[in-house]
Formats: C-alpha cells, structure tokens, sequence
C-alpha cells in the first residue's frame, strides 16, 4: 500500500511497503528517507546504503540510487522530497544568512551529507507523526509542514554531529585533508552496516576505504571513540534487537543472521549492553 501526499509547497512526503522488488530511480529534490520496519538498501554506484529503523539517509538532488530490501520482513518506507523553495526558506530561518552546514553547497563538508545517520529519539517521533498525518484523510498542510521543519532542524543537529563535529576530531591540520579521510571513514562505516552478517575482515574494510590497516584504525577511533571491530559488534546487536522484537526467529537462527558465531557469546554481549537477555527482551519487546 502506497500514501502519496503533494502539498501546496510542492513538499512530497510517500509512505510505502515493499513488495521487495528492486527497482531504480532519481532523486527529484533534496531527499530523506526512513524505513519503519525492515530493512531497504540504497545502491548508489559502488556504495550500499543499508537502512534500518534505527537509522536514515539523505539524497541530493539529482542522485541515481537502486532501492532493493530483505525479504525476511515487511519493509515500510517513508519518503520526504523537499522543494528547493522550501529549503531556501528554512535555511534562512534556521542558519540566519549564516554559511557552512547541511545546505551550504560551497562547504567543504557538503560533499559527505549523502551517508548513514543515527535515527535520534527526537527525530524519531517527528516522522512517527509525519508518517500519521500523511496518511490521515483531514490533515491540515500547516501541520505537516511544521512537522517538516522540525525534521529539517533535527537533521541539521545530526548532520552537525556526524560530520562537522566527528572531521574536527580528526588531528589533521588541513581541513581538505580531514573532510577526505572522514568520506573514507564514512564508507568503512556503511561497508559495516552492509556487511554486518558477514566475516569482516580489517584488510577488506582498509581496502574498500582506500586507507592502510594503521591509519583506518587510528582515525576510526578518533572520529567514533571505538575500533571498527567495536562498531561492527554495536551493529549486530541493534539488528539481533529488531529480529528478536519483530520476528519469531529462535535465538539459535539470530545469532546466525547477524553475524555472530557462538551463541554463549551473544548472549553475553547482549546482555552487557541491554542489561538482559535475549529471551527476556523479546517477551517484553513481543
């Protein structure tokens, strides 16, 4: 089932579910995508952006992308296209004729916007509501397009957390050399994401982030305060969480689809991080 909403502004908000076909598409306007259940991944070239309920994208204008999902479960979409008159506007409120950020096409930092971002609690619940009063019959356009500036808003705090504040991290004294190693960073980053139920190796993910096995680590640590190993540890777990929340896969089989090989082990790690078990998590989360 599809909800499709034009407003007024030319604001385009879609809300969709999968019937897991792969398929092909432009980006229209400046895009911001976010997955309520499932998992969608975003091929952009060489790149997979792997999307997850704990997370979303961003797509400039004019991007080629290649959307497939997971089949093992139902994967619900919500789009936002922003009009570009609509974006001047808030940048205007929001930044105050200020320079630099999200929208700053001439920033260095401009060219690293398209990645994966964490899906904070704030944003989180602006586009649960986005998402309701898109597909409700009443809904007023004034009040979606302040749920729209709320998203933006929230966006730009990430945006500013993910990129500004993690490339001033890194102790490089040239600022075009901290905005490359960080898009290298980046791409280590949603090699992971892609690549979490599988065997990572350091050198695989060194030589897909065209960096040594030295100087990947080093700024890893830098730019996410943990190793690539403790990151790729974090992503299977968030995945075992939603798997143990929305399927009825046994426990056995997760720790299997997420990459993890012995079961004693998860369990541990598991319960280090959530303070439980799986077993409990899931009759609470059920």
């Amino acid at each position: 089932m599809e909800y499709l909403r034009i407003l007024k502004n030319k604001n385009k908000i879609t809300s969709a579910t999968s019937d897991h076909r792969s398929y092909s598409e432009t980006a229209a306007n400046f895009s911001i995508r976010f997955v309520f259940s499932g998992t969608e991944t975003c091929s952009i070239g060489r790149r997979q952006l792997s999307l997850h309920t704990d997370s979303f994208i961003i797509l400039n204008k004019g991007t080629r992308f290649t959307s497939s999902s997971d089949p093992r479960l139902p994967v619900n979409v919500l789009s936002v296209e922003f009009d570009e008159g609509f974006l001047d506007e808030f940048s205007g409120k929001f930044f105050k004729g200020k320079k630099g950020g999200l929208f700053d096409a001439e920033h260095l930092a401009y060219q690293l916007r398209e990645t994966i971002y964490p899906l904070k609690a704030d944003l989180k619940l602006t586009i649960s509501r986005l998402k309701n009063l898109t597909e409700g019959e009443n809904t007023e356009e004034a009040q979606i397009n302040e749920l729209l500036e709320r998203c933006l808003q929230n966006c730009c705090r990430i945006y500013n957390e993910e990129i500004s504040l993690k490339a001033k991290k890194l102790n490089f004294l040239n600022i075009n050399t901290r905005v490359e190693i960080l898009r290298r960073l980046n791409l280590a980053k949603e090699y992971l994401y892609a690549n979490y139920d599988k065997n990572v190796s350091l050198e695989s993910l060194a030589n897909y982030a065209c960096l040594s096995v030295n100087h990947l680590l080093r700024t890893f640590k830098l730019a996410y305060n943990q190793s690539p190993h403790q990151y790729l540890i974090q992503i299977r777990l968030q995945r075992a969480q939603l798997l143990l929340a929305k399927t009825e896969y046994p426990v056995y089989e997760i720790v299997n689809m997420v990459g993890f090989k012995c079961t004693s082990s998860f369990i541990r790690l598991f319960r280090n991080r959530y303070q439980t078990t799986p077993l409990k998590y899931r009759n609470v989360a059920a």
